[in-house]
């Protein structure tokens, strides 16, 4: 029995494929279930009322955090777990979570949830997915979506810990999915980009993605999740040049002349950061430090 109550809430649009392994997964824990919908067209509404959830219709919104901030104003819990509809909690998590719940009130008032990445079905443990920590368990009334970027996480009023179980999130399960969220997050991170005033470079249609693929395939080590890994690593160095692309989109096409010589020193210099950050991860991984200075000579040399 919790001695303290617990909102899960969730703001949800054609989920109907998702919204019952959800739901499923937390139906012992919660007090209440709160489902904001943005006119769903599908049965996800159904499946949230099968579960006794509080259903609130609303418009389907780009800045789905917005509607997220809905569900959290909504919820009556004294403490709220704030998931999405493809995420899945765990019985090891859901134990965790209830221990914390029952545990005499301390100054601790939110916690961040690791978040195990299911991608193109497969777990992916680098590239940038893992451990995911997301702020999701908090007391009610400490936080508050900023609603500027869909990659941000809610601000909470307090100290916060992390918690040691993960939630199971299955994302992209196919190339389509990924490329028709890619148009809307792209459009969100173009905004982010006029709005902080930053500057457009030509050279910039190459820095960008070559630096993504380089921190998402050498540096986070997405080489670990194999054809997986160069795959994501692709895509997410094809995603920052569709941003740059409207944000140039966006500034009416201006004409920037492009000298060959320059664009060949701009390839030149990412194929030595791809070196240099690969001789590192070489470094790295010599445990027995036998081929340390042959790498670091060698990387001088590059």
């Amino acid at each position: 029995m919790l001695k303290n109550k617990i909102s899960v809430c969730l703001a949800t649009y054609n989920e109907e494929k998702n919204l019952r392994r959800c739901l499923e997964s937390v139906k012992d824990l919660t007090s209440e279930i709160i489902v904001v919908d943005g006119f769903s067209d599908d049965k996800t509404r159904e499946i949230a009322r099968s579960f006794k959830a509080k259903v609130f219709k609303t418009s389907n919104k780009s800045m789905f955090h917005i509607n997220k901030q809905i569900a959290l104003d909504k919820t009556t819990g004294d403490w709220i777990l704030l998931l999405d509809a493809d995420e899945q909690v765990t019985e090891e998590l859901k134990d965790e979570i209830k221990k914390i719940i029952n545990q005499k009130s301390n100054d601790i008032v939110g916690y961040w949830i690791p978040r195990k990445n299911i991608i193109f079905k497969k777990w992916i443990k680098h590239t940038g997915w893992w451990p995911d920590l997301q702020l999701r368990l908090f007391k009610n009334g400490k936080v508050k979506f900023p609603c500027q970027s869909i990659h941000e996480n809610p601000f909470l009023k307090g100290k916060s810990l992390n918690l040691e179980n993960h939630l199971i999130h299955y994302h992209y399960q196919n190339i389509s999915q990924y490329l028709k969220r890619l148009d809307t997050y792209t459009d969100n991170d173009k905004k982010v980009w006029l709005e902080e005033g930053k500057q457009l470079k030509w050279f910039q249609a190459i820095s960008l993605p070559s630096d993504e693929f380089i921190k998402r395939f050498i540096v986070w080590q997405g080489y670990k999740d194999g054809l997986h890994g160069l795959a994501l690593s692709l895509l997410q160095a094809f995603f920052q040049f569709i941003v740059f692309a409207k944000v140039w989109e966006e500034k009416g096409f201006k004409q920037e002349n492009v000298n060959l010589n320059d664009a060949k020193n701009m390839i030149k210099k990412t194929i030595k950061d791809f070196n240099w950050w690969q001789y590192e991860e070489r470094i790295k991984i010599d445990k027995l430090g036998l081929k340390k200075l042959y790498f670091k000579l060698i990387r001088l040399i590059k």
